[in-house]
């Protein structure tokens, strides 16, 4: 029975890859799991399951993530040895355990780290260039001494090795109802760079303009103090729902008959290359997307026929999309229906997850 540890310091323990997505296909294939994340910074339980292991750690947050970074490569020094498998979510990670001279190390490659540097405010702007250079030497000697996975297929125009890719795909239910007249969605982390703006004054349009008949439910947390403060603004005036965080397999029951789901991410480097796992997840349960023109969103929504994009910073326009769905019924269930179509061809964990065993058995030692 082989045995991995799944460390983070980063995401949230609940986060849908991790402990939604992989983990369980990881259970159900027999193996063993240790998971290391930030249960308690993040006020989320400790799940029991059989064969899953758990340990707290701390969170790597802004400025603060010498300690929980040193913390976690004490833990992996001590735990590495008695797993067959260490697969690491972020790629501080990656660099807390250089030295350690780790041959079952696995990265799991989620986001384009150097590029991310463009929208995190707490990182001084002059060091943002000279970080992002050094990541990029660091991830091409990072290819060299451990194993990869990739999240997106265009990530591998950053390495010199091809590196199996594991996409954001959900579980696609195979039946779902058709959009509804009274309910808009947003499912995810909510940040000034993820739309938090636009989606309180989408919110604002849409309630006003139909008297209350619809509304927007946003459920995920604020990851920043001005985003908090629009969200909770919008909510004391009756715009929209803020359901704050809400754990995966609750927040997906929530999705089917919405009459569409919000993606409004900017025009930032991270998210160029990005598919947006919400759209993937609106698809999956039938719900029409509205998304801004980020190209590899375009791609997934207009060849899939799955909804409408609107251009980046109109919350108006995204608004009027919406009203132009619940004017246009049948529109809105083609757009629907569409999209489930095609996320069950395409983007369905319960086809990707034995795949994703399959490639870390493939990883073993021998």
């Amino acid at each position: 029975m082989p045995r991995i540890l799944v460390v983070t310091v980063v995401h949230d323990p609940e986060d849908s890859r991790i402990r939604h997505r992989q983990i369980p296909a990881l259970l159900a294939d027999g193996w063993q799991v240790t998971y290391a994340a930030p249960f308690r910074a993040y006020h989320r339980p400790e799940p029991l399951l059989p064969g899953l292991r758990t340990i707290d750690l701390p969170r790597a947050v802004g400025r603060d993530r010498t300690r929980a970074n040193r913390i976690a490569r004490a833990l992996i020094k001590a735990e590495a040895g008695e797993h067959d498998l260490v697969l690491v979510h972020d790629p501080e990670l990656v660099a807390a355990a250089s030295g350690l001279r780790l041959r079952n190390l696995v990265w799991d490659v989620h986001e384009d780290p150097a590029a991310a540097l463009v929208a995190k405010d707490w990182l001084p702007g002059r060091a943002k260039g000279v970080i992002g250079g050094a990541w990029r030497a660091t991830e091409r000697l990072t290819e060299r001494r451990h194993r990869l996975l990739l999240a997106e297929y265009d990530y591998q125009s950053r390495f010199a090795r091809p590196h199996p890719v594991v996409p954001n795909t959900v579980r696609v239910p195979a039946d779902v109802p058709e959009p509804g007249l009274d309910r808009v969605v947003y499912l995810g982390t909510v940040t000034m760079a993820r739309g938090a703006a636009e989606i309180a004054r989408v919110a604002e349009i849409v309630a006003t303009s139909t008297d209350g008949g619809c509304r927007l439910e946003v459920m995920g947390g604020a990851r920043d103090a001005e985003s908090s403060r629009l969200l909770s603004a919008a909510a004391e005036a009756g715009h929209l729902v803020w359901h704050g965080f809400v754990p995966s397999d609750v927040a997906l029951a929530k999705l089917p008959g919405a009459l569409a789901g919000l993606s409004l991410l900017h025009n930032l480097p991270n998210y160029r290359h990005s598919r947006p796992t919400k759209i993937v997840e609106y698809m999956a349960h039938g719900v029409p997307c509205i998304t801004t023109p980020l190209p590899v969103a375009v791609e997934l929504v207009e060849s899939a026929g799955a909804g409408i994009v609107v251009p980046f910073d109109d919350p108006e326009a995204a608004a009027a999309a919406i009203l132009a769905l619940r004017a246009e019924p049948d529109q809105a269930r083609a757009y629907g229906a569409a999209g489930h179509a095609a996320a069950r061809a395409a983007y369905d964990w319960n086809t990707a997850g034995p795949a994703f065993t399959a490639t870390l058995r493939g990883f073993l030692p021998r």
